[in-house]
């Protein structure tokens, strides 16, 4: 234990534990405010983003089917809704991502984390067009490109925090 010595023999084993555990907690503070990314963090920050996006899309596909559903029976869109099992898989989906954005946000700054949510913006767009047969314009795709890189700069220039 490097705080033993600080303490010349003066203090308990108490104080020496609690001492060794305020400097881990500082080191580890210290290490999610440099703004620095682990792998592991990056992985969890990516499936957080994935699982957000793809259950953005299991939504749209089952309200839509929902609400031709609800309007060709003549029943309430809520009522089809409820009983739609893509609805459920992307409330699941958006479940678990929330929970893997928490485990993001207690290890990453929130200034790196957040721009990577530009990606789910960007998987969503071309899943709309690829999956869900939408449209797309040349303006959204110049929108799109812009963001991109926006989320290049914000993560390759980000000043590190002391």
């Amino acid at each position: 234990m490097t705080v033993a010595p600080l303490c010349l023999d003066v203090c308990s084993e108490g104080q020496v534990e609690t001492l060794v555990n305020r400097d881990n907690e500082a080191r580890w503070l210290a290490q999610v405010r440099s703004g620095r990314m682990s792998l592991s963090n990056f992985a969890v920050l990516l499936f957080a983003v994935t699982l957000a996006a793809s259950g953005q899309v299991l939504l749209k596909h089952g309200m839509t089917r929902s609400a031709a559903s609800a309007k060709e029976r003549g029943t309430s869109l809520a009522e089809n809704a409820i009983g739609n099992g893509w609805v459920w898989l992307g409330l699941a989906l958006f479940g678990i991502s929330a929970v893997a954005w928490m485990l993001t946000l207690s290890r990453v700054p929130l200034n790196i984390a957040y721009p990577f949510n530009a990606l789910g913006y960007l998987a969503i767009l071309v899943a709309s067009v690829l999956v869900l047969h939408e449209k797309a314009n040349a303006w959204t795709v110049l929108g799109s490109a812009m963001v991109v890189g926006g989320l290049i700069v914000v993560v390759t220039m980000s000043p590190t925090h002391g």
